[in-house]
């Protein structure tokens, strides 16, 4: 009863929303109406709501209209924080009856991490680096480095270490092929902030050589390797260039 009480007043918030965006189509973009400001956070509110609920409906529809606000460019910080919520549903918030994990939404948690990789921030980094290092999902693990890849931050190297070593234990544990495709194009994304390239090129090269990973994989890693060593000879023979002149 509460989800369809929420699904309505949602509803009611979207045609409202609608009747203040056809009345200001003649005003200035960059004007904010107090009805807008009114309506969006009434949006955030109905959208926590929806995230902390403990219905799988409920958090759905919170990332569908998640996933329309952020293609709108109106990612609030109440949004991001319903998507670090539901990044660490089932893990870090757990909900249980008679003992037993009521919570545990791997696709919800995999949505969220690819929904935070589309909002650069330190705070979607950091709630990313928190799901790739404790979850127990690949699916999930899959989504939050993939989503590291695409924000780019990796201050000191924090972000490619920290994908050395989830990539580390699941090689001897479980060995997952679209697991290490994804570590692979992060790496590939991240490869020119990396200071020190010596831990990235022995994990990609432990791929190249696992033959418990499908052999696009395998190829994938091989290719990685050539391009990242003719990167390094070009940036070396610049640097002599340079030095001579």
């Amino acid at each position: 009863m509460k989800f369809i009480r929420t699904i309505t007043a949602l509803s009611c918030f979207l045609f409202a929303a609608g009747a203040v965006s056809a009345q200001s189509d003649g005003n200035k973009r960059s004007e904010t109406t107090v009805e807008q400001d009114y309506l969006s956070n009434v949006e955030d509110v109905i959208i926590t709501e929806l995230a902390a609920s403990d219905d799988y409906d409920s958090k759905l529809v919170a990332l569908q209209y998640l996933e329309n606000a952020i293609g709108e460019g109106r990612a609030s910080p109440d949004m991001v924080a319903a998507l670090d919520s539901l990044a660490g549903e089932g893990v870090n918030k757990l909900s249980k009856t008679n003992g037993r994990l009521m919570n545990n939404y791997p696709d919800i948690r995999a949505k969220a991490c690819d929904l935070l990789g589309e909002i650069p921030s330190e705070q979607s980094k950091h709630t990313l680096i928190g799901v790739a290092t404790d979850d127990r999902e690949p699916m999930v693990v899959s989504a939050a480095i993939r989503s590291l890849g695409n924000i780019g931050m990796n201050d000191n190297d924090d972000v490619v270490s920290m994908i050395e070593f989830v990539h580390r234990r699941y090689a001897a544990l479980n060995p997952t092929s679209s697991l290490a495709l994804e570590v692979l194009i992060a790496y590939e994304k991240l490869a020119p902030t990396v200071t020190d390239r010596n831990a990235m090129v022995q994990s990609i090269s432990e791929i190249a050589t696992n033959y418990k990973y499908v052999t696009p994989v395998r190829t994938k890693a091989l290719d990685l390797l050539k391009s990242i060593k003719t990167a390094d000879k070009n940036s070396d023979s610049k640097s002599k260039n340079g030095s001579a002149k």
